[in-house]
């Protein structure tokens, strides 16, 4: 798993505990602005001889009853040794951080929101800019909601002074929600995206047979094509139970030019406990094919056009079991703070790679070595304040 995936997968359990604590006070009346509100996380993942930690800032803040804006700032901290580092090169420590900035505004029953954000690291760098529009209709029971967002990055190569690429991304989204009673949401949603320009890792190479018994493989850099346009639709409810809880799932079907087709069926169950206890509880299934021009062990140097040994673009599993826990609080001492929360959340992967072979296994016969398999750990530990 690369630091980008690792990236949206902690984005994502941060939103997951968000939405569940919501689903407690369906149904949703009326477009409204996010609340004043202030967030301070820290991070951790560890697993595949990857580790990636630090903290996050999020802060925001109303400027009028119809428009409010927001701030991110993120850092993680990398430290690799993965089987794609020590295979081929030497594990490698870096920092990376990101700032965002967005403004929503609301008029009626319509929500319009921008947002700009900006990531760099020693041999990488990402710009890009959102907009999204949402309209609740038929009483507020129905809402419509598009997005588009355009990616500028710059890849590099440490050790090469020379080397610099470019990358362009579009994505598009379109959304429907409906409350199909008081205690009932469901969710429709389609994204596009389109990729261009350099699209491999400038580190990564794939291995062949060069028919020499004294040394029976060699490496080279992967060779990917310099485009790439993915498509995925997904449906997703959520259903309020009598005694306060909530349970949601999710099914969601991505494919892609490269021949990649991916589900990801999820469940989950949110339990209050008294006023001031949300505990949470999931469970998540993902698998998808290879990419055309994917190999453990190509049969000889050149075999083809396009050459991939990447992991993730293989034919692989993984599950996702998490448990979260959120304290809420209301501070006596400080005025300016309505409310407060402290949440930690835990998830446990488990990853299984039905063509990608542990290559770090040298006393066998190219092509016989064991599947690779890992697992890993996601800690989130973060405060919310609410003024």
């Amino acid at each position: 798993m690369d630091v980008a995936a690792i990236k949206r997968l902690l984005a994502k359990r941060r939103v997951w505990s968000a939405t569940a604590a919501l689903a407690c006070t369906l149904p949703v009346l009326a477009a409204v602005l996010p609340e004043d509100r202030a967030d301070a996380l820290y991070h951790s993942y560890d697993g595949g001889g990857v580790e990636i930690n630090g903290p996050s800032v999020l802060v925001r803040k109303q400027l009028t009853k119809s428009s409010s804006i927001s701030g991110n700032y993120y850092v993680d901290s990398i430290t690799s040794a993965s089987i794609d580092v020590v295979t081929t090169a030497s594990p490698y420590t870096e920092e990376r951080t990101e700032a965002s900035a967005s403004v929503d505004y609301l008029h009626e029953y319509s929500t319009m929101s921008l947002a700009y954000t900006n990531s760099e690291e020693n041999d990488f760098s990402a710009k890009s800019a959102h907009f999204s529009f949402s309209q609740e209709l038929f009483g507020n029971l129905t809402t419509l909601s598009m997005g588009y967002s355009r990616g500028w990055d710059v890849v590099r190569e440490r050790g090469r002074a020379d080397f610099e690429e470019d990358v362009d991304r579009q994505h598009y989204r379109l959304g429907v929600s409906q409350i199909l009673t008081k205690t009932w949401l469901l969710d429709l949603g389609f994204e596009a995206i389109t990729d261009e320009g350099f699209l491999n890792n400038p580190y990564r190479r794939y291995r062949y047979l060069t028919g020499d018994s004294n040394e029976p493989v060699g490496w080279e850099k992967e060779v990917y094509p310099r485009t790439r346009t993915s498509s995925a639709v997904a449906i997703r409810s959520m259903l309020y139970l009598p005694y306060r809880a909530s349970v949601h799932g999710e099914y969601r079907f991505f494919t892609d030019t490269w021949g990649i087709d991916a589900h990801t069926a999820e469940i989950g169950y949110t339990h209050p406990y008294k006023t001031k206890w949300i505990f949470d509880f999931k469970y998540r299934y993902y698998t998808q094919t290879a990419a055309d021009f994917y190999n453990d062990l190509f049969p000889s140097r050149r075999p083809q056009n396009y050459l991939a040994r990447d992991k993730e673009l293989s034919n692989f599993s993984n599950q996702t079991i998490g448990v979260g826990i959120s304290y809420i609080f209301t501070p006596t001492r400080w005025r300016f703070v309505k409310k407060g929360s402290v949440n930690l959340s835990f998830d446990r992967l488990l990853f299984d790679y039905q063509d990608f072979r542990d290559a770090r296994v040298t006393d066998v016969t190219p092509g016989d070595e064991p599947l690779y398999s890992f697992s890993a750990n996601v800690v989130q530990l973060y405060l919310s304040i609410w003024y």
